[in-house]
């Protein structure tokens, strides 16, 4: 018997047909998908969001436990601790309804009238932290107290900072609270005030 030959167009259009399934079957289970050349995709809203302004936060500058007295920290039988690194904790709220990006350290500075004066001061650059409506980022700070061993003759004693959000030239100026929201001093020595990354807080409230 004749052996049948195929004619060679319904071969390559068959092989086409078929490398064209694969193609849309691996398409269909991939999650990625790579835009054609000029057309336009949609950022998620944290990427797009305007950078957060000074005058569009609420801020708080918050003692920790213990650091509000201005008189050094004692223990319980009356004997003052030394050696401790004191706390407090810088919080902005949103006070929009739309979101912001809140990117880098915030700016802190207290300052004795004119003369002495510390700075805030952060190590790296922090990842960006998204801030919806009302929502709260805190950068927590640490600080060496006056009487402290090694604290030095550097020092202020202040009841307010002058505070600017990340990028901003316009800062504000916030007083000092307690742990329980009662007017306090800040009371630190040194060349600056570390400062920890921000972070996402609850809402504010």
């Amino acid at each position: 018997m004749p052996a049948t030959i195929r004619p060679a167009g319904r071969l390559a259009a068959l092989t086409a047909g078929l490398t064209l399934a694969a193609g849309l079957t691996l398409t269909a289970c991939d999650t990625t998908t790579t835009a054609a050349p000029g057309t336009t995709t949609t950022a998620t809203p944290d990427a797009t969001a305007p950078p957060c302004r000074t005058a569009a936060l609420s801020w708080t500058l918050s003692l920790l436990d213990g650091d509000g007295d201005g008189d050094g920290v004692h223990g319980a039988d009356g004997a003052e601790r030394e050696g401790d690194r004191s706390g407090a904790r810088l919080t902005a709220v949103n006070k929009g309804s739309g979101a912001c990006r809140f990117a880098g350290y915030p700016g802190l500075a207290i300052h004795n009238g004119k003369a002495d004066g510390i700075e805030g001061a952060g190590s790296g650059r922090p990842a960006a932290v998204a801030l919806p409506g009302h929502a709260a980022v805190t950068v927590d700070l640490r600080y060496t107290r006056r009487g402290t061993p090694g604290a030095g003759t550097w020092c202020v004693r202040q009841h307010e900072a002058v505070v600017t959000a990340p990028h901003d030239t316009h800062g504000t100026v916030v007083p000092v609270t307690d742990a329980h929201g009662k007017a306090a001093v800040l009371d630190a020595c040194g060349e600056t005030i570390a400062m920890a990354p921000p972070r996402r807080a609850g809402n504010g409230t």
